[in-house]
């Protein structure tokens, strides 16, 4: 004879797991999934796994990175790297091999820019950047960066996350989880950009398969500054508190759903998304106090606002200092949505996109400084690629017409770097007496974020994350530091 066991209850979770083989918590773990990508909220010592004791391979020389990301390729010939020769040579063909371009294009084009030293070191910028000029003696300039792919999509995927396919964790979610975040009130990496920038979007601050919890965070700035209807705690979303939440209510609810996801965590074991969860959970309670200041740049003197100037681009230079200053890891800030600087019809239209930028970008050097952030901070500025020496004849212009178009050029192209541990007033590598192609020193992306990384206080070699039977690391089994440009 049988006894009869007594049937225990399910819980929802247990009930979700055995259900149509398990099809409810994929529903389940898409939800996570979800609130993470929302969020992106990264806690302290959310990297302590990554690197020895949570610290670093060697003392660093910065602690936190802003990117200044020209979105759509901006032409190096016409802003950081004068060519004498394609005045020369102007409207004809260009001499020896020919390199082969992603569109149709032409004779060479001069640059209708004039080019000027500034500082005491003579960096050359060209018109279109009077203000980054001045600090000329604080930046070095990589003038011999090249990249694979002449498409916008892989070659900015490769400048974000060292691969030109999406699917591998970005440049900010390897520093979180190398260093994590040295204020668990605020993500440790954030992307600041008045409308999604770019045709790829969220991979390029995606955490792919490293703990959810280093996902970037993506901020829309559309909001307006001045206006006095102006609500800073509705710029980050999904923090708004509830009308009718009061603290209190809300901290016991989440106590509560932390608690039963605990429990959960002991029965199941390692969990990562549903860790990632509590995290996101926590970090973004705790960003309903601390995100409306930081993201108010209102707060701000007039002097220092009017030192950034106006515009999206401007307020999003201003807010990435705030929110260094306050310890996240890395800001990155876009141009706009799109690819705006791809000027394949006209180039003049470069102009706009440099009275936008120019000012702002000089200002976070200059603002760093006054608040005693720059010798810590690394400052990053570049694109995917820059553009061709030659004009393009066709592919921008729908009937076909010649125009003043350059068309992409990963072969030869700019990065500036100031800041922690970089030489000032320096120029690093070059291209051809063309612009065209590095032909001295050339610096490929893997080594630019081996660079990157080793200012952090790491060894890309060692920081590693076991996936799908390997070890993956950002710089993949490629790239070099830098060291003729470390101060």
């Amino acid at each position: 004879m049988h006894t009869k066991r007594p049937v225990q209850p399910l819980t929802r979770r247990e009930a979700l797991c055995r259900m149509g083989s398990g099809f409810g918590m994929l529903a389940f773990a898409n939800m996570v999934g979800k609130s993470l990508l929302q969020t992106g909220a990264v806690h302290a010592g959310a990297g302590a796994g990554a690197i020895a004791g949570g610290g670093t391979h060697f003392a660093p020389k910065a602690k936190n990175i802003i990117f200044l990301f020209m979105n759509g390729g901006v032409s190096q010939v016409d802003s950081f790297d004068p060519k004498p020769m394609l005045d020369k040579y102007h409207g004809k063909p260009m001499p020896g091999e020919q390199i082969a371009t992603e569109r149709k294009t032409g004779t060479l084009m001069k640059s209708p820019f004039s080019f000027k030293k500034h500082g005491e070191s003579g960096l050359e910028f060209s018109e279109l950047w009077p203000h980054v000029g001045e600090m000329a003696d604080d930046i070095c300039m990589i003038r011999s960066m090249t990249t694979d792919i002449p498409n916008h999509e892989p070659s900015l995927l490769m400048m974000n996350t060292g691969h030109i396919q999406p699917g591998r964790p970005s440049l900010g979610s390897w520093l979180t989880y190398g260093l994590g975040s040295e204020n668990e009130n605020l993500p440790g990496f954030v992307v600041l950009c008045p409308d999604q920038p770019t045709v790829v979007g969220p991979p390029l601050w995606s955490s792919s398969f490293l703990p959810p919890v280093h996902q970037g965070t993506f901020i829309s700035d559309q909001e307006p500054r001045r206006p006095k209807d102006f609500d800073p705690a509705k710029v980050v979303p999904y923090i708004e508190r509830q009308k009718d939440s009061e603290p209190a209510a809300q901290r016991a609810e989440l106590d509560l759903v932390a608690k039963l996801n605990q429990q959960q965590l002991e029965r199941v074991g390692e969990a990562p998304q549903l860790e990632g969860a509590i995290a996101s959970m926590e970090t973004a309670y705790r960003m309903q106090t601390e995100a409306p200041e930081v993201f108010d740049i209102r707060k701000e003197t007039e002097a220092t606002q009017k030192l950034y100037g106006p515009g999206s681009t401007a307020r999003g230079c201003l807010t990435a200092v705030r929110l260094i200053e306050r310890g996240v890891r890395m800001v990155q800030v876009y141009y706009a949505k799109g690819d705006p600087w791809d000027h394949h019809e006209d180039i003049f239209q470069h102009r706009k996109n440099a009275h936008d930028s120019d000012q702002a970008f000089a200002a976070v050097i200059k603002d760093l400084k006054s608040r005693g952030l720059f010798d810590e901070t690394l400052v990053v500025c570049g694109s995917e690629f820059g553009r061709t020496p030659v004009l393009e004849t066709g592919g921008g212009d729908p009937k076909g017409r010649v125009t003043n178009g350059r068309d992409h050029n990963p072969f030869g192209f700019t990065v500036w770097l100031a800041g922690a541990g970089v030489k000032g007033g320096t120029v690093y590598g070059a291209t051809d007496d063309f612009g065209f192609k590095a032909v001295e020193n050339p610096v490929h992306v893997h080594d630019l974020h081996a660079t990157i990384l080793h200012l952090m206080g790491i060894d890309h070699e060692r920081l590693t994350y076991n996936y799908s039977g390997r070890d993956f690391r950002l710089t993949d089994v490629h790239g070099k530091v830098i060291r003729e440009i470390l101060a």
